[in-house]
């Protein structure tokens, strides 16, 4: 019985050994997958799906009217009156019209105030929400 067994594991072996000696080898050519590398272009669609099945990101995307119209309209006014203001402060300043008085505007969140001195026109921003303050000190020529 263990002849037997030898026999075989022998006669296994000698097979096997003969089988491997009559594989060939053959050149290995790696070619890209991806097409924007050189693959095919066919491999895109695959590419793609398997990025986006593997994607964990939610995308938020924005459609539609997603602003505010009345806090656009707020602002769009506020930016008129400081345009005006600025201007009739400039034209005050140069000569063109009576002479700049001190005066102060509040509107919406801000508080402005134009002081005339010595020096030029001083005007003072404040933010009453966020306690902001901001000056501008136009020259006197």
């Amino acid at each position: 019985m263990k002849r037997t067994a030898l026999l075989f594991a022998t006669g296994l072996m000698v097979a096997l050994f003969l089988n491997v000696s009559a594989v060939s080898a053959q050149e290995m050519v790696w070619r890209p997958l991806n097409p924007a590398f050189g693959g095919n272009p066919g491999n895109y669609g695959w590419m793609l799906n398997s990025a986006n099945t593997q994607n964990l990101h939610e995308e938020t995307r924005e459609s539609g009217f997603q602003r505010d119209p009345l806090a656009d309209f707020q602002n769009s006014l506020q930016r008129q009156v400081l345009s005006q203001l600025t201007r009739d402060i400039v034209r005050r300043e140069f000569g063109e019209g009576e002479a700049l008085e001190e005066q102060r505007f509040e509107f919406g969140e801000f508080n402005i105030e134009v002081m005339p001195g010595t020096n030029g026109v001083q005007i003072r921003i404040f933010n009453i929400l966020t306690g902001d303050e901001t000056s501008v000190t136009i020259p006197n020529f």
